[in-house]
């Protein structure tokens, strides 16, 4: 194995899973810490999914050691700790004392976090991160349930979450190349910096900070600077699986659980063709007027090619539901439902899902049970489908970022499958 993964969500382990093979590599994606008889033989890079990036900052550290460990025990030459191109974190964490760990497991001076993915929108200058044209704190990432992201100064967000010493390679240097950027590290390094926030735009850059990155035991961040690894070890950059992809024959259904501005609009853009919809409010599940059997139940009788079950609000929406709820509960009362709809389904001859939203997917994929996910076609930029595998029977699942997909994603998802 030549690059070891850990993943701090469901979604962001399939995107970087098709980054790595975009890259050449042979890639395995497993859920949770791998058990001691899993077999790495088959994998140039190994991903291991987690679902670390919200829960208490010790587990997620504790997770993300025991998954590095199992990685360095089965030969992995480079470790990645992937998380969202938003950065999606609290003052608390989880990314800088995660990082700080496994920085300190794999016996390293230094490490980078880079989340640019241009391809998506994402862009960091002057080690502040961009969504498209607006600093992450004037996006919609203002608002989220969970993470909400009010400052774009990576730098800053970064030092307020370790106890580490923190920089920045700025685009000036990065226009320079490799060599360029690997002196930068080696002089930070030198001045006692442990993590460096490095500037991105361009996926070329992307690609020249993988070559300057060859050195490095730990690197971090999105998937997009992943592009740059797989060469460092050999491997030629070509395109992933474009095969159409064989899905299991039985029935499909949308989950949907993500409350971003692009899945908002997506849920509008199948309800406008006609996809019929479920909508699932926290208060109803918490006052029983709603259960998975009754939407499960819905979905089976709705005659439809794709029904969308979904919870996504808009900010409003969900604050009031917190501010009834619970933060915490609002968000395990639709995870649990929506994950209980998808094992009813999946009872009910259901095999081909599309669920929406990083902490929905984890809880879907949990609760369905597969070991690991064999990648297959990408239908938008960080988002393969994928099929099940150590579970039975087989199962296709897109498993979408929320803020990830054009808005008819969940309308032209199905056209890969054969």
């Amino acid at each position: 194995m030549f690059i070891g993964a850990i993943a701090d969500d469901l979604t962001g382990a399939t995107d970087l899973c098709l980054m790595l093979a975009r890259g050449g590599m042979r890639v395995v994606q497993v859920i949770g810490v791998p058990d001691a008889a899993f077999d790495f033989a088959a994998a140039d890079a190994l991903v291991v999914a987690l679902k670390s990036r919200t829960i208490p900052r010790a587990e997620a550290v504790d997770l993300s050691l025991a998954a590095a460990r199992r990685l360095i025990d089965a030969g992995a030459r480079q470790l990645f700790f992937k998380y969202c191109s938003t950065f999606d974190s609290t003052d608390d964490g989880n990314i800088g004392p995660v990082a700080e760990a496994l920085l300190g497991l794999a016996g390293a001076a230094l490490t980078i976090a880079c989340p640019a993915f241009p391809a998506n929108g994402r862009t960091v200058y002057r080690g502040h991160l961009f969504v498209g044209d607006q600093l992450l704190s004037d996006s919609s990432m203002k608002d989220h349930p969970l993470t909400p992201m009010r400052d774009a100064n990576l730098v800053r967000v970064l030092q307020k979450q370790t106890a580490l010493p923190v920089g920045l390679v700025g685009y000036g240097t990065v226009e320079k190349g490799a060599e360029a950027i690997r002196a930068a590290f080696d002089k930070a390094a030198g001045e006692g910096l442990r993590m460096l926030v490095v500037d991105a735009v361009t996926d070329d850059q992307l690609r020249t900070i993988g070559k300057a990155a060859a050195g490095l035991k730990l690197v971090t961040g999105g998937s997009g600077v992943a592009i740059g690894l797989p060469a460092n070890f050999g491997f030629e950059e070509g395109k992933a699986n474009a095969l159409p992809f064989p899905a299991p024959a039985g029935r499909a259904a949308i989950i949907a659980g993500s409350c971003s501005a692009a899945t908002r609009r997506q849920i509008a853009a199948a309800r406008g063709a006609g996809v019929p919809a479920l909508k699932i409010d926290p208060q109803d599940i918490a006052d029983g007027r709603m259960t998975a059997e009754a939407a499960a139940r819905w979905a089976v009788e709705s005659g439809h090619a794709t029904p969308l079950v979904y919870s996504s609000n808009d900010p409003a929406e969900v604050a009031r539901a917190q501010s009834a709820l619970g933060r915490k509960r609002a968000g395990e009362l639709v995870e649990h439902l929506l994950a209980g709809v998808a094992v009813r389904l999946r009872a009910a001859g259901f095999r081909r899902f599309v669920v929406a939203g990083g902490e929905t997917s984890g809880a879907v994929v949990n609760a369905l049970g597969p070991a690991a996910l064999a990648i297959g076609p990408e239908i938008d930029p960080g988002v393969p489908w994928t099929v099940s595998l150590g579970s039975e029977p087989p199962l296709a699942l897109a498993l979408k970022s929320g803020n990830f997909g054009t808005d008819d994603f969940f309308l032209k998802a199905w056209e890969l499958l054969q």
